[in-house]
């Protein structure tokens, strides 16, 4: 009976200290920030976490991923977020950022796949765009047409109609609404729709091999004279929904505005749940979050909200997270994934203390050698006596 107390002790000794370190972030709830792609998927786990009563409902704010990044590697504690999410992949800059203010322990985990959508208007006619129209259309300079397609020389985008770009297209105004610079949808969209339109160019592609970051920077900067607008996500739908231009908006926006939206093919291929998960369509993409360690076992419901979010219920095949626009991956990646996140949270937890039924066992052992302490300082002592 006596061998069992330092157990339970033990056991009180790491509730309290676990239980002293929750009240010293001094947070009552999860802090959540970045993509507005994942916002609503986020935001879905978040009820059903906080359904049970059991957890206080973790605040999720959509900064753009660009911006929730920023805030998640200002820092750890309390006033810095918890968790990110992210449309594209975190750029080594911002881990760099991150490791200067202290926060070097970062999780990363995958938790589906979405596509990058151009929309127009259910009203108009159906319209296929190519990576180069596209390019064409929205880079801020393209070679000049003056000089043929193998021309080096950049001018500044010239084109104001689609016809222009393409006499295959409508004689229409070239006019897009989209995110702004701190979306991870507008990085994803510039790297595989404008980079891979401005390579359709020999000199584009031989500046690629000479010096790729001067080609990134050329092919993926957009026009600014008004053409393409800065855009919320409720502003795109109502300007497209309209009929007032073009749309950059994620797979799950399109699913949800079915009655007013459609899908632009590009290079023939529409978007759709089964093209997107294949990626046969060239815009589709994977989604992530990312995880600050050193919050784990602090940060209320953390651990809880994590497991929701991973479960087969929330992001599996037939999971809830579909109707609000994941596609899901396949289960050998949601095993991967899973598998790191357990990982990380069981580091994360205090070391459980140990039975004592196996020194109880062998309780001798333990005793002879306290005997044997007791005995040499028993001669320690006498030999300093005398």
């Amino acid at each position: 009976m006596l061998n069992r107390f330092p157990v339970y002790a033990a056991a009180s000794i790491l509730f309290f200290h676990a239980a002293t370190a929750q009240a010293e972030f001094e947070r009552p709830y999860l802090l959540i920030a970045g993509s507005s792609t994942i916002f609503p998927l986020a935001s879905a786990v978040a009820d059903h976490v906080s359904a049970s009563g059991k957890v206080r409902k973790p605040k999720v704010e959509s900064t753009g991923t660009g911006g929730g990044i920023k805030l998640f590697c200002e820092g750890t504690g309390r006033n810095y977020p918890d968790i990110v999410l992210a449309s594209r992949i975190m750029k080594k800059t911002e881990r760099d950022e991150c490791s200067l203010n202290g926060v070097s322990e970062i999780t990363e985990l995958k938790i589906g796949y979405d596509g990058i959508v151009v929309a127009q208007s259910r009203k108009d006619k159906p319209l296929s765009l190519t990576n180069r129209d596209l390019y064409l259309a929205l880079a801020k300079t393209v070679p000049d047409p003056k000089c043929g397609s193998s021309c080096d020389r950049l001018v500044p985008n010239p084109y104001k109609k689609w016809s222009e770009v393409n006499s295959a297209l409508p004689d229409a105004p070239i006019m897009v609404w989209g995110p702004p610079l701190s979306s991870g949808t507008r990085d994803t969209f510039a790297e595989d729709v404008l980079e891979a339109g401005c390579a359709s160019f020999p000199a584009m592609k031989q500046m690629m091999l000479a010096s790729e970051a001067k080609f990134k920077k050329l092919c993926q900067t957009i026009r600014e004279d008004g053409v393409y607008e800065n855009e919320p996500e409720s502003g795109i739908i109502d300007h497209v929904g309209g009929g007032q231009g073009l749309g950059i908006v994620d797979f799950g926006v399109l699913a949800k505005h079915k009655s007013e939206l459609a899908a632009v093919s590009i290079e023939g291929i529409e978007p759709t749940y089964e093209s997107v998960k294949s990626q046969r369509y060239p815009v589709g993409r994977p989604l992530y979050m990312y995880v600050k360690q050193a919050h784990l076992g602090l940060a209320p419901g953390m651990e809880a909200y994590l497991k929701e979010f991973t479960s087969d219920k929330a992001w599996g095949d037939e999971g809830y997270l579909i109707a609000d626009g994941l596609i899901p991956m396949p289960s050998a990646e949601r095993t991967i994934e899973r598998e790191k996140l357990n990982g990380v949270v069981a580091l994360a937890e205090p070391a459980a203390p140990k039975s004592g039924k196996k020194s109880a066992s062998k309780g001798g052992k333990p005793a002879a050698k306290g005997k044997s302490a007791k005995t040499k300082e028993s001669k320690k002592s006498k030999k300093t006596q005398g």
